[in-house]
């Protein structure tokens, strides 16, 4: 399989003496959903800058779709498209030609620019906004025009950086359908989110990193398959009493109230057997949940270690 992304040793010393990358490396394949994770000030804006030309390297070599950056970085930025954090349009600008301007960045002549912007912002439902003025919109709208602006010179490669701070729910998993299908049809995908319950939904393959130093990667689900224990959260029919807990005592648990206690799974124990316990001492489960999504506890596990 190709190659989208290929950071290797890279580092970032500012000249205030601050080290924001100390070796970092990571392969992103070719049509791969890619999360990027880390705390604030991980180091994850750093990488982004670099590889979209904002920001130099101290060394290191990031190559894009085979393209080094060293050696041609024009030709490496035409297959990124970047969808930054804060909003960096002009806000008096309608929002067909906020779109067709970015695609003129690129090379892309107007007759073909167009119909494209019109048909991503279609997609992104912003099709009966083409001419208003981008300040008129919400702040979901706005995001979803960032995207569509990232998208119109039609990249290989898509960087994500927390596109949906701030958006509701429903507007959110929206833009998850659209993105999975944006992937599906070829586009690499790099995302960096606090929601990690996104992460988890969207993407195959993570890395994490912690104080400038990648600590985790692989695929997601080969990394959550190592996990040593999960904590789910158990509503209860019946009242739990002050007794029944030391009968779960295996189970490390936690009463949250009368009718909720959580429990931990090892490895080697599954929710079966947990649920199986509670009837044993005569409690009848009402609802279950994981207290946190997987990746996100595997990801405080990991962030930890590394401080």
């Amino acid at each position: 399989m190709n190659i989208a992304l290929e950071i290797k040793n890279l580092t970032k010393t500012y000249g205030t003496g601050t080290s924001a990358l100390s070796g970092v490396s990571l392969t992103v394949k070719e049509g791969d959903f890619f999360a990027l994770l880390g705390p604030n000030g991980a180091g994850k804006t750093s990488i982004i800058n670099i590889i979209t030309g904002l920001v130099n390297k101290s060394s290191g070599e990031v190559v894009i779709d085979g393209i080094s950056i060293d050696d041609d970085a024009p030709g490496a930025k035409l297959n990124v498209g970047v969808v930054p954090q804060e909003f960096n349009f002009g806000f008096f600008e309608n929002v067909l030609d906020i779109v067709v301007n970015q695609a003129g960045y690129y090379g892309v002549p107007r007759h073909i620019a167009l119909p494209r912007a019109k048909f991503y912002l279609e997609k992104l439902g912003l099709g009966d906004k083409l001419y208003t003025q981008s300040r008129m919109l919400s702040g979901g709208m706005k995001r979803r025009l960032m995207i569509a602006r990232g998208l119109v010179h039609e990249p290989k490669l898509l960087i994500l950086d927390e596109p949906t701070a701030g958006v509701d729910i429903e507007l959110r998993r929206g833009m998850w359908e659209f993105l999975t299908e944006l992937n599906k049809n070829g586009t690499t995908i790099i995302l960096t989110t606090h929601y990690l319950e996104e992460a988890e939904n969207l993407c195959r393959s993570v890395a994490i990193i912690s104080q400038g130093k990648i600590v985790a990667s692989g695929s997601i689900k080969d990394l959550l398959s190592g996990m040593d224990q999960e904590a789910f959260v158990f509503e209860t029919i019946e009242r739990i009493k002050e007794n029944k807990l030391e009968s779960l005592a295996s189970f490390s648990p936690v009463q949250i109230d009368e009718h909720t206690v959580e429990l931990v799974l090892a490895k080697e124990r599954t929710l079966t057997d947990a649920i199986s316990r509670l009837r044993e001492i005569g409690i009848n489960i009402k609802s279950t949940r994981s207290k946190s999504g997987r990746l996100e506890q595997y990801f405080i596990s990991q962030t930890q270690k590394a401080q």
